[in-house]
């Protein structure tokens, strides 16, 4: 079964579809489908690399704050 994302993606190429087919080859794959799904999977894969990133930072800050309160206003 095909995904239609990349089959949409693939018909509003128009003038770059030739572009896209050389460039496609010359990275190895075998047709402009696969070259366009291994592209989404890589920047869906990015988008959640990005978003553990997120959520680390905002667990070190977390933790940060709690280690910096202090038990009485005078330190």
């Amino acid at each position: 079964m095909q995904n239609q994302e990349i089959l949409q993606i693939i018909d509003s190429l128009k003038g770059r579809k030739s572009y896209e087919e050389k460039k496609a080859s010359k990275l190895g794959f075998a047709s402009l489908y696969d070259y366009f799904e291994d592209k989404i999977s890589k920047e869906k894969k990015a988008i959640e690399e990005k978003e553990k990133e997120k959520e680390l930072e905002v667990e070190i800050e977390q933790h940060h704050s709690e280690k910096n309160k202090k038990s009485c206003s005078c330190c």
